[in-house]
């Protein structure tokens, strides 16, 4: 849509020149006489910038600009001032004036200073969008979050998303981080262009390879024609790459090349082919220990960490637990049509105690299950899964008089590390650093962790059966 300019001046001539000048490069000017005037226009009609005389008769161009930032402050108005007078420039600009051009007007200095005043007018907008999407709702697109880790995954998405910057989304799987990508596009210019993902663990490498950068026809037996790739499809708008850690090396090197030169090369082609798109990763991999062990190339590491975006597990905002619970809750009784308002206090200290390997993903399953089964308005700790009934709360003891109270070493190592993985928000390479041991330590005590856990339950199971047979 075009630009409206407003032109205030009691001088026709000089105003009929600049509104030819302004058809001519695509804005909508409008005319005013007089101050009086051009308020009564701005009152009722909305323009992108204003551009107003100093000396007029009546209300001056100073005052003009006072009512307008009063009334109007997102309106950039622009002064047109007598040559070398500094004076009246400046009591412009403390009148609440954008920007000034001297007289007599210089055509270029003048569209300048209307590119200017209208770039201006639309960043502010979006600023101000942008906040009200923060500020009215608990969520950014769908991510719902009011703990502190979560407030700072959604300030740094409000504050990332405008740009063009390449973003990398890091998390356990089942954290939103597709969400992410999504409000990234939403909320940014691209919005009205397309969103496209892949996952680039589901195909294989040569699949993958036609499917991001496309092929001409007889490239392969298959290619019957022609076909556009995913980067080219995503024209104008944003292409998420999820779960690129699990690329294989020979394509690392292939994406690496195409985001360095911004360019496609399909597959049978002779011919490289410019895309414009932004491109936003995600991984549930600590890439800088897959980089160490030679797992994920380091360039293009650096390539896609240009903001990182990092989302903490569920474990690690236990005050949004009950928040997105109730939320799912009300999602899937609409869904199901069933009359179930909310949770039972015994049902939400257990969702709260439970550790959510799943994370969101997870008590969303919960919550549909539960709403699913459950006979009454409220879910009870019946209704939740067995593994989530029968969890027990991890606390961690560091003394005690009663010899039977005391735990082995390993469980409370164990257990002590749990802590610190829950307080980084389940970042590996900060809990190494925290715990003062390197990541492959702290990957190989989880790998035995998990193992042992896996044959105590084994045992578990074992002995409970056994004890039903006596």
């Amino acid at each position: 849509m075009s630009a409206r300019i407003l032109i205030v001046d009691d001088d026709s001539e000089l105003c009929a020149l600049l509104k030819d000048v302004a058809v001519q490069h695509g804005y909508v000017p409008e005319i005013a006489s007089s101050a009086r005037q051009a308020l009564d226009l701005a009152g009722t009609q909305d323009f992108d910038v204003v551009v107003t005389d100093v000396l007029m008769e009546g209300m001056d161009g100073l005052e003009l600009c006072r009512r307008l930032a009063d009334t109007l402050p997102d309106v950039p108005v622009v002064v047109l001032t007598a040559a070398g007078n500094v004076e009246t420039a400046v009591a412009a600009i403390r009148a609440g004036a954008y920007d000034f051009v001297s007289k007599p007007v210089s055509i270029d200095t003048f569209l300048i200073a209307l590119e200017r005043g209208v770039a201006h007018r639309t960043l502010k907008a979006e600023v101000m969008r942008l906040r009200e999407a923060v500020a009215s709702s608990r969520h950014v697109d769908g991510i719902l979050g009011e703990s502190p880790a979560m407030t700072k995954v959604l300030q740094r998405v409000a504050q990332v998303a405008p740009t063009d910057a390449t973003v990398l989304v890091t998390g356990e799987s089942g954290t939103g981080k597709e969400l992410v990508a999504h409000a990234l596009h939403d909320l940014s210019p691209r919005r009205a262009q397309p969103f496209v993902a892949v996952n680039c663990a589901a195909m294989p490498p040569t699949l993958l390879e036609s499917e991001l950068f496309g092929h001409v026809r007889g490239a392969f037996t298959d290619a019957k024609a022609t076909r556009r790739g995913l980067f080219m499809q995503a024209a104008g708008g944003t292409i998420f790459l999820d779960e690129i850690s699990e690329m294989p090396p020979e394509m690392q090197v292939k994406l690496l090349r195409v985001l360095q030169e911004r360019k496609v090369r399909p597959i049978g082609s002779d011919e490289e082919v410019p895309f414009e798109a932004r491109v936003v990763t995600a991984t549930n991999r600590d890439l800088e220990a897959e980089v160490e062990e030679n797992r994920f190339r380091r360039d293009l590491y650096y390539r896609i960490d240009v903001v990182e975006i990092a989302l903490p597990p569920l474990r690690a905002r236990q005050g949004d637990i009950i928040l997105l619970a109730q939320h799912f809750l009300s999602r899937a009784a609409t869904r199901i049509g069933k009359s179930v308002v909310g949770l039972s206090h015994a049902a939400a200290r257990k969702l709260i105690e439970y550790d959510w390997p799943g994370n969101v993903r997870e008590l969303e399953n919960c919550m549909e299950r539960a709403v699913a089964l459950t006979r009454f308005a409220e879910i009870t700790v019946d209704d939740l899964p067995e593994r989530i009934r029968d969890h027990e709360t991890v606390r961690l003891v560091l003394a005690g008089d009663d010899p039977d109270e005391l735990l082995p070493l390993a469980e409370m190592e164990r257990r002590y590390i749990r802590r610190v993985l829950a307080a980084v928000g389940g970042n590996k390479s900060r809990a190494a650093r925290v715990l003062g041991v390197d990541r492959r330590s702290l990957y190989r005590w989880l790998d035995d962790g998990h193992r042992k856990a896996s044959s105590n339950g084994d045992h578990g199971k074992a002995a409970d059966a056994s004890r039903a047979r006596t």
